[in-house]
């Protein structure tokens, strides 16, 4: 990978943990426990296939609990929590964010809205 484009990355509060040349973000959680990877770049089912986006879709995996407005994407629809689910709009991934009260913890790529979750209740 680019040491500019990982440079550039790591200024902007991306993250910055390569594996295999491949960036990789970290696991979201959100305010009501809802949990889940989104992924975007060469090697995951996203769009565009780069490293630098901003991405139109990304790849989301192994949610900890099923979730309708993903379900649609999932490579295995009777295992939920054990899929990988291709090409989810950033608009649908934004929207299961704030369906579970935003995020307390985690990143995503580049054109999903990292909507936080409030620390009140």
């Amino acid at each position: 990978m680019d040491h500019n484009v990982v440079s550039n990355m790591a200024l902007s509060n991306m993250p910055v943990d390569v594996k295999e040349g491949r960036m990789m973000y970290k696991r979201i959680e959100c305010k009501d426990g809802f949990s889940m990877s989104v992924q975007a770049g060469t090697g995951h089912y996203c769009d565009p296939r780069d490293e630098v986006g901003p991405y139109n879709s990304v790849e989301c995996g192994f949610p900890s609990e099923y979730e309708e407005l993903i379900i649609a994407y999932a490579e295995s629809r009777h295992e939920p929590t054990k899929s990988v689910y291709g090409w989810v709009p950033v608009g649908v991934v934004t929207t299961v964010i704030a369906k579970h009260g935003g995020m307390i913890d985690g990143t995503v790529p580049d054109g999903v809205a990292p909507l936080k979750g409030s620390e009140s209740d």
